[in-house]
């Protein structure tokens, strides 16, 4: 009798032990993002984690790449583009959440050259521009892109591009056009300043004036593809002002 007793409670405790079901964790949310901001967003990212949210995933590409890619279906969440004109093809799809699209970064362009070298960029005259331009292979993105657009528009502003184009390197990205400098593959390269700021190994030649081509900004916006709350969160911390100070300290302006 006490043995079954025993056997008895013994089978009670068993059937009311419940297993709580582990909650599954946050999905992380997959951002786009223009390759220029590769410091940048992935310092943003690390104290969005450190708040205790998901760390998101960064795709870096240009930015004319990710927009075909949003175009084609991918499966992300934000999208930054480092300027207007392909934030107005995807809006112009109907591909991003139109009131959750901010422009909050501005970037300068400027011509990098090797960390060693003693060369100074003279916008006038023309002929010394050119002279100094096509002294060797100068590096540029594909004009898809938008630093390849924004230094075309320059190089044509300042009626010198006829004669440089012969010279130029094409590269698929601004860092791939950093990086045929860095190699010693190109004499210079057109860049953004922040750009040229991450690496030891170039330094600014010479800055364009802001008069030469449009404004250089980055719109970020959540694409309708997107059911990820994570994604709405982090978007709303870049666009923040402690968000934006980050971008700052990697030397973008805040908009």
């Amino acid at each position: 009798m006490h043995q079954g007793v025993i056997s008895l409670l013994a089978a009670t405790v068993v059937t009311t032990i419940t297993v709580t079901p582990v909650a599954a964790a946050p999905t992380p949310p997959l951002v786009l993002a223009a390759a220029s901001l590769q410091e940048s967003m992935t310092a943003a990212a690390d104290a969005w984690a450190a708040k205790g949210h998901v760390k998101p995933v960064i795709s870096f590409a240009a930015s004319s790449a990710l927009a075909r890619q949003v175009e084609a279906g991918a499966p992300a969440d934000l999208f930054v583009s480092a300027d207007e004109d392909w934030m107005n093809e995807l809006a112009k799809r109907n591909l991003i959440v139109a009131n959750t699209r901010v422009t909050f970064l501005g970037n300068r362009l400027v011509v990098a050259a090797p960390a060693g070298s003693k060369t100074r960029i003279p916008l006038r005259p023309p002929t010394a521009l050119v002279r100094v331009l096509t002294a060797g292979p100068l590096a540029m993105a594909d004009t898809p892109v938008p630093a390849g657009k924004y230094g075309q528009q320059a190089l044509e502003r300042l009626g010198v591009w006829g004669q440089v184009a012969p010279r130029v390197v094409r590269a698929e990205n601004v860092r791939a056009t950093l990086a045929l400098v860095e190699r010693g593959a190109a004499s210079l390269g057109i860049v953004y300043a922040t750009d040229a700021k991450a690496s030891k190994q170039v330094r600014i030649a010479g800055m364009f004036p802001k008069s030469t081509h449009p404004a250089i900004t980055y719109p970020i916006a959540r694409l309708t593809a997107s059911h990820n709350p994570e994604a709405e969160a982090f978007r709303r911390f870049l666009v923040s002002r402690s968000g934006k100070a980050i971008f700052v300290r990697c030397g973008f302006s805040a908009r």
